[in-house]
């Protein structure tokens, strides 16, 4: 098997550029999460940046703060797992085809 530098290096150079447009994407791509039955709403990018926290009146009550905070940490909670999700997904349209499929192999911590 022969490598074709040339060949190799024009596949780095469209990977790079597929990474680099689902790095925009996911900047703008957005997932909201409700929890409480609504109470609580959090919406955040694919970049796992909150863009957006709804709170219902019902649920700001002075003597049950507790409730509250643990609506909103479960709700960013949601938010950071659904957003992952959808990084995930991105990144791997982006890498189809170019990388190789080994099994067991994880590029998560390369944001692939």
């Amino acid at each position: 098997m022969s490598l074709n530098l040339q060949d190799m290096m024009a596949k780095m150079q469209e990977l790079q550029g597929r990474m680099s447009e689902a790095q925009e994407k996911l900047r703008e791509i957005e997932t909201t999460v409700e929890v409480g039955g609504g109470m609580v709403s959090v919406t955040m990018n694919g970049k796992q940046e909150v863009r957006k926290i709804k709170i219902e009146k019902s649920v700001v009550t002075p003597d049950d703060v507790e409730l509250l905070e643990d609506l909103i940490l479960s709700a960013v909670n949601k938010a950071i797992d659904q957003s992952k999700k959808l990084a995930q997904d991105e990144m791997g349209k982006a890498t189809s085809g170019m990388l190789p499929n080994i099994p067991g192999l994880n590029l998560g911590n390369l944001g692939l």
